[in-house]
């Protein structure tokens, strides 16, 4: 269950509009913030077109723990488990050099200027506009976390299994609507799932020993031969039938009951969410516009803790500690 201090902060900035986030925040102190990303996202993608998936994942798994602060980019340390090997994250989040190498390539513009959370917005949105997807206008002005916390990650982010009602409820607690969770859900239009994610889904649905019945027959051949009970569950499979070109085919394919994990298949059998998913599937633009939409809201969350500009995202700047605290 999501910390009720946690919700409660969460919920505040999110009705005061995120006051201190706004488009071209770094129009004087590093103009050029955003040609940067770009640059270093389009270098990434051409050297290994699966990372434009696994960077673009990043904002999903940071802002809904604690806000957009990039917690999530914290490495482990003596005194602190992060979020890297949290339930959701563990052996399936990928490409963190990419995020090291666009903050590598800022440090070198612009000193000590631009967050490591408004990195993970900034590289999210190109990940999607670079494989084919919408572009659009970022609100920027983050400052990074001093902590993470691989509790809350664990607490709050939903399972492969979680069921639509489920997560309808886990959107409407950061003020998230049935339809921004159905677009977000989207992001699933490119990059692939790991065969540990669906083996219930296809030995032991419910507690059945049988395979999901939501499955449509011939994909769930392929599945049986992706991932017979034997397998490495590190073993990847596409998440839609066009894994690297973000469009509307994911939505397509749940339709036509081929969604590769639960939480997406979940989404056309429930009927609060089915309406979007046809519409979606029937209406590319549609989804494009909502999906932006719901990117942006999902960039407004922000804890209200203190915070910083890190000089590397892995690590927590050094800093002594009568100031540790300071915003």
């Amino acid at each position: 269950m999501l910390p009720l201090v946690a919700l409660f902060l969460l919920l505040i900035t999110m009705a005061a509009g995120a006051p201190d986030l706004r488009p071209g925040f770094y129009a004087e102190t590093c103009p050029d913030a955003e040609l940067i990303v770009r640059d270093v996202m389009e270098k990434a993608k051409a050297r290994e077109a699966r990372s434009a998936a696994s960077v673009m994942r990043f904002q999903f798994h940071d802002c809904f723990v604690n806000g957009c602060d990039a917690s999530l980019l914290l490495d482990d340390t003596p005194n602190m488990l992060g979020e890297k090997l949290s339930l959701s994250n563990i052996n399936s989040l990928r490409s963190f050099q990419v995020v090291d190498e666009v903050k590598e390539a800022l440090e070198n513009a612009c000193p000590g200027t631009v967050s490591c959370a408004d990195i993970i917005i900034m590289t999210s949105r190109d990940a999607v506009a670079l494989s084919g997807g919408p572009f659009w206008e970022v609100k920027l002005g983050r400052k990074d976390s001093l902590a993470a916390s691989q509790k809350d990650s664990d607490d709050i982010m939903p399972s492969p299994r979680a069921n639509a009602s489920y997560l309808i409820d886990l959107f409407d607690k950061f003020n998230l609507s049935v339809k921004d969770l159905v677009a977000l859900s989207g992001s699933h239009s490119i990059g692939q799932g790991r065969c540990f994610s669906i083996m219930y889904r296809l030995y032991n649905q419910s507690g059945t020993g049988m395979a999901d019945p939501s499955i449509e027959p011939n994909y769930r051949e392929s599945l049986y031969k992706l991932c017979p009970p034997p397998v490495d569950q590190n073993v990847t499979g596409d998440l839609d039938a066009t894994p690297q070109l973000f469009d509307n085919q994911y939505f397509k394919d749940l339709v036509a009951g081929r969604g590769f994990l639960n939480s997406d298949e979940t989404l056309f059998t429930f009927p609060q969410t089915r309406k979007y998913v046809r519409l979606f599937s029937q209406d590319q633009n549609e989804f494009f516009k909502a999906f932006a939409e719901g990117m942006i809201r999902l960039g407004d969350l922000q804890s209200g803790n203190p915070g910083e500009i890190r000089y590397n995202c892995r690590v927590v700047n050094s800093r002594p500690l009568d100031i540790l605290f300071e915003s």
